[in-house]
């Protein structure tokens, strides 16, 4: 079930917003648990066959580069983040809207990582 709601809640995003040029997600390669890489990787299934479905470009930012973009420091911790996204201006309410942010100024700065 969980699937099919991210699907819709994808679809409903592109049309609330207006039409999705790209999505930018954190690409996650270590995770806690058997049950979170399967969580995870049935999320980006569905993440790349809708973006495909719809002509959306699709990218995943790998964690030490987000953190090393925010931060300076690639093995920064949660709280660093957090405290460099607010030094930016932002208020996140936690380390997962700080990296969502990160996220964005990241793919604002470097045009999605193009040089």
């Amino acid at each position: 079930m969980r699937y099919l709601r991210f699907r819709r809640w994808l679809e409903q995003l592109d049309l609330d917003a207006g039409p999705i040029k790209a999505i930018y997600f954190e690409e996650v390669r270590r995770h806690l648990g058997t049950d979170a890489a399967h969580i995870y990787g049935g999320l980006l299934a569905v993440l790349t066959a809708w973006g495909e479905e719809a002509g959306i470009a699709y990218q995943g930012v790998p964690v030490g580069t987000i953190k090393r973009f925010i931060t300076g420091k690639g093995n920064a911790d949660k709280a660093a983040v957090i405290a460099a996204v607010r030094a930016k201006g932002f208020a996140p309410a936690d380390d997962n809207e700080a990296d969502a942010i990160a996220i964005l100024l990241w793919a604002i700065e470097t045009r999605g990582g193009v040089r």
